[in-house]
């Protein structure tokens, strides 16, 4: 039987070992950290749980596949809800905005609450829906880096169809031709710290990710993010695959540009197959020591971070749901400090996602758990521990101040995850979460491809490879490896 090794049990990782094993190859998954899931973990602490990473479940169809590809139930493993609410905003000016996922409501709330209207939304849907239809069979689906994959008729109209992906200005710069109120152009340009990048610089194909939510709709496991981790994991073995956790991958072998196996542990473990789901810096850097990596690559701009804090906190606060946007006076301003100075702003946009709202059992009754998130460069060297601190102060100033009430002594525990800890914990380079940033219009074509050419047999999988970072994309970076293999 054929052998194949999958490096890293992060999300993709575990989806091509499940791809693998469907296709008759016996599969065996080495991972460094004693659990699965890579950032799609989970935190607890004094009887608070937190999803470490990922908060927001979109495009369940490509887990769900996973399922259907093993002759399973999705429904056997994990159960997900659609929700009613994508968000609720906050502005400096007094501002409050629900984003409904029902269109019709959602612009209704713009057009009493805002300079824009109903109008300006389903115009900008309409565009987010058509860069949808050109790019997600060419640049999701498919690699970019063989012949055959321009040689498809949907690929050949993607292509006469290209200046419809807007990508020749900025996102920011197509925003404001959409929306009248700069709150409005702000709150979608936050779509761009969706994969760790600058609506300033980005290029507005990034639009298409507001499609994910507001057509296909926004989703919370009913067990919460790391369920899905569960249920994957839980799939894998059950079609065979084999799980080694605490296991370091000291170096991939490959012999006549052929891959062999991989040496762990002072052992060698021969393979047919190899997928690596370690970030592709380290891959190369750790891994294939002997290869000449591609520097120019390699070197590029990397995404954004973030600095989490996880809080256990007293009291319910009814003015915030699941997920919650408290916005910078000043976008711009933010993003120049992440992007140019490489430092973390005096007044950042805050993330506060509490699953307890929908999962009472993820906090004590009358408490519940806040993951507070502010987007941050990736480590450069920053003096973090100055920075934290300033930042945890100045976030906790902001919730007060917007929220009208004094939060600080009712964070009853805390963790905290930084640039730092994410690289350590995840294998993630400089802790950037999606690989390299989206900052020009041609990133899509310089991410690493899922193959090399001057070793048959290795594969790479994973949001610092084609086509991206986050769980939609890194899922679908497994399907196109397993695509490739046929």
């Amino acid at each position: 039987m054929r052998k194949a090794i999958i490096i890293g049990a992060g999300i993709a990782g575990i989806a091509s070992a499940i791809r693998m094993a469907v296709k008759g190859y016996s599969v065996e998954v080495f991972e460094s950290n004693p659990y699965a899931g890579g950032k799609l973990s989970e935190i607890n602490i004094q009887g608070f749980r937190f999803d470490a990473g990922p908060s927001l479940f979109t495009m369940p169809q490509y887990v769900d596949e996973l399922f259907t590809l093993a002759g399973k139930n999705p429904k056997d493993y994990f159960e997900y809800e659609k929700l009613d609410e994508i968000c609720r905003y906050f502005y400096e000016d007094g501002l409050k905005l629900t984003a409904y996922a029902d269109v019709t409501k959602f612009g209704a709330e713009l057009a009493e609450k805002t300079n824009s209207n109903a109008a300006e939304v389903d115009s900008f849907l309409a565009k987010s829906k058509i860069i949808y239809a050109v790019t997600h069979k060419v640049f999701l689906e498919r690699t970019l880096h063989k012949v055959k994959s321009y040689l498809h008729w949907d690929t050949l109209k993607s292509v006469f169809r290209f200046g419809n992906i807007d990508a020749f200005r900025t996102q920011n710069k197509a925003n404001e031709s959409f929306f009248k109120d700069r709150r409005i152009v702000q709150l979608f340009n936050r779509y761009a710290t969706y994969n760790g990048s600058n609506p300033y610089q980005a290029p507005a194909t990034l639009n298409v990710i507001p499609h994910f939510e507001y057509h296909f709709g926004a989703f919370l496991p009913k067990k919460g993010m790391y369920s899905i981790t569960l249920a994957l994991v839980k799939l894998a073995e059950d079609v065979g695959v084999k799980f080694d956790f605490n296991q370091k991958v000291d170096a991939i072998d490959y012999q006549n540009k052929k891959i062999k196996g991989i040496l762990v542990g002072g052992k060698f473990v021969a393979a047919d197959t190899v997928i690596s789901n370690l970030d592709i810096w380290f891959t190369y850097k750790t891994l294939l020591k002997n290869l000449p990596p591609p520097t120019k690559l390699l070197n590029q701009e990397r995404s954004s971070s973030a600095l989490i804090f996880y809080w256990g906190i007293k009291n319910i606060h009814p003015d915030l749901d699941l997920h919650n946007i408290l916005f910078a006076s000043s976008y711009e301003t933010e993003f120049d400090t992440i992007w140019k100075e490489k430092s973390i702003p005096h007044d950042p946009t805050i993330y506060i996602n509490i699953t307890s709202k929908h999962i009472k059992n993820d906090a004590p009754e009358g408490c519940e758990n806040w993951f507070v998130m502010i987007n941050v460069p990736a480590n450069n060297g920053q003096e973090w521990d100055q920075l934290i601190k300033e930042a945890r102060q100045n976030i906790i100033e902001k919730i007060n101040r917007i929220l009208k009430k004094d939060i600080s002594e009712d964070i009853i525990c805390e963790e905290i995850l930084d640039p730092r800890s994410i690289e350590f914990k995840t294998g993630s380079y400089q802790g950037s979460l999606y690989g390299n940033s989206s900052n020009n219009q041609f990133a899509a074509f310089l991410r690493h491809p899922n193959f090399i050419s001057k070793i048959s047999g290795l594969y790479f999988c994973g949001g610092s490879v084609h086509p991206g970072g986050g769980i939609p994309l890194a899922l679908l970076s497994a399907k196109i490896i397993g695509d490739e293999i046929g």
